[in-house]
């Protein structure tokens, strides 16, 4: 999770997709950019309750993107053939 300025700012930018780990959930967050980025990203956007209102698959590095109404984005390595990797515990 990220919670302080810098993670907020960075999420999962720089990092090899090795490193990457599950993902990284961004609370109180309707947008993210993919600067910086190594590899694609599946983004879910996430409503006050938790539910996905909306979904961006192997989103591309030097995007940014948003969605009105989400408070947390979920940021996951891309899953390769498009879909979704299952969430790990």
């Amino acid at each position: 999770m990220a919670v302080g300025p810098r993670a907020r700012l960075l999420g999962l930018a720089g990092l090899a997709r090795e490193r990457a780990g599950a993902g990284l959930l961004i609370p109180r967050c309707a947008s993210v950019h993919t600067f910086g980025m190594r590899f694609a990203l599946d983004l879910l956007f996430l409503d006050a309750e938790g539910n996905v209102v909306a979904v961006r698959r192997a989103v591309p590095p030097a995007r940014l993107l948003g969605r009105r109404g989400a408070r947390a984005v979920l940021e996951l390595p891309a899953a390769p053939g498009g879909e979704i990797a299952p969430l790990r515990a």
